[in-house]
């Protein structure tokens, strides 16, 4: 059995006093995920209950009264594990998990999936501090998608190409073939495991037009046809600013309702958007966001566009989308910031409230990139060293620098 990266970090917490609570886009994994945490519980004799209230009956009792979870948990002196998939279809999951913590912490561990932070936001009235943990279950990276590929002789390969600088692979060109294949279908469980292109290409549609429906639905969007169309805009302008203003006039609806879609899209795990990093307020200000796709498989499914990397006349922007996800797993989401001055000078990916503060310019090809082009940066801020990402000519280094975004592609650093 395959296990996610997330599942230890679960693993870890079940002694916690905490709830842990699992956020994520539909069709990552969550309720997979649970069911492999019930197996583990059992196989290690911690005593587990799995509560999916998308059954009406259970959710019945639970709406009534939180305590009835009590019922449904084993006779034992030890605490219980609660697995509760799909806890936002509760009336009140704040006041669910509230009232079973205050009042029973001692008897019962819950361990919640949430369709996606949208629910959970907006009805979990009490800010539950100090009594869950949230955790993110992203779409897959690229080693879990090698994993539940069958691949595991090349995830072997590509670890051992990190460690050992400077040493050749003769799987090298099954590796990029396979990278390649991970940046145009991206990285939902059930798209990786799909055997052929035409499935894949299926299953990414009925994500695209099923369950994205699902998120506008319940999130109470009025005009379906234009969520839709502004999905696909940002799909196509990954990296871009997002000027609302013009989205609305494009799109012919007001500024909130484009306010409040991009709030939708964000809540529901499709997009991000990252804020400037700036000191110097009257120059670097730019209030604008930027975008990008959280998978890059629905990215291109909302573009209709399954061609290979080297025929695409944007693979460009999907690269550096795909550096964007490289950043948000090894690092998160929150700590990538761009930097733009109002004279039009840009660097995609500003980190620096990490450890090794870093800053990182995206480039599709190698000879693309020009270093003395970013000097304005890099005087103004030698504390944020300047790397460079490319993944055409691709070679055995290729994984160190994912591995390492502080690799200087520059100087072979």
């Amino acid at each position: 059995m395959i296990h996610r990266k997330l599942f230890e970090k679960l693993k870890v917490h079940i002694p916690k006093k905490e709830f842990s609570i699992v956020t994520g886009a539909r069709q990552t994994g969550k309720s997979t995920i649970l069911r492999q945490l019930e197996t583990y519980c059992r196989q290690n004799n911690i005593p587990v209950v799995f509560l999916n209230i998308e059954y009406k009956s259970i959710l019945a009792e639970l709406n009534e009264n939180p305590l009835n979870t009590l019922k449904f948990l084993p006779d034992t002196d030890k605490r219980v594990v609660a697995l509760v998939d799909e806890v936002q279809y509760l009336d009140d999951p704040s006041n669910f998990l509230k009232l079973l913590y205050d009042e029973h912490v001692d008897k019962i561990k819950v361990m919640a999936t949430g369709s996606s932070a949208f629910y959970i936001e907006r009805r979990f009235k009490d800010s539950l501090a100090g009594r869950k943990k949230l955790f993110h279950l992203p779409t897959c990276t690229f080693d879990e998608y090698l994993e539940l590929n069958g691949k595991s002789d090349l995830l072997e390969e590509k670890n051992h190409l990190i460690a050992n600088s400077g040493s050749k692979s003769t799987l090298i060109d099954y590796l990029q073939i396979e990278w390649e294949f991970y940046m145009i279908f991206g990285g939902y469980p059930a798209i990786i495991t799909e055997p052929d292109t035409e499935g894949k290409i299926d299953r990414l549609k009925e994500i695209r037009d099923s369950f994205v429906k699902r998120d506008i639905l319940e999130s109470g969007v009025s005009n379906e046809a234009a969520f839709y169309k502004l999905f696909r805009i940002l799909a196509s302008q990954s990296g871009s600013l997002v000027n609302v203003n013009e989205l609305a006039s494009t799109l012919r609806i007001k500024n909130d309702t484009v306010t409040s879609y991009l709030w939708i899209m964000e809540k529901c795990f499709h997009i991000k958007l990252i804020k400037p990093f700036y000191r110097n307020l009257r120059k670097e200000l730019i209030k604008m966001p930027k975008v990008y796709m959280l998978d890059t498989g629905l990215r291109n499914c909302l573009l209709n566009n399954y061609q290979p990397i080297a025929q695409r006349a944007d693979r460009g922007g999907l690269w550096e989308n795909t550096v964007f996800r490289i950043l948000a797993d090894k690092y998160s989401l929150d700590t990538i910031h761009f930097w733009r001055t109002s004279a039009g000078n840009e660097i995609d990916f500003v980190l620096p409230d990490i450890d090794e503060p870093i800053a990182i310019e995206a480039k599709y090809d190698k000879h693309m990139l020009k270093p003395s082009k970013y000097k304005l940066f890099t005087q103004a801020y030698p504390e944020l060293p300047l790397s460079f990402m490319s993944a055409h000519p691709f070679d055995e280094r290729f994984f160190q620098r994912i591995e390492n975004p502080g690799y200087d592609l520059a100087t072979g650093q």
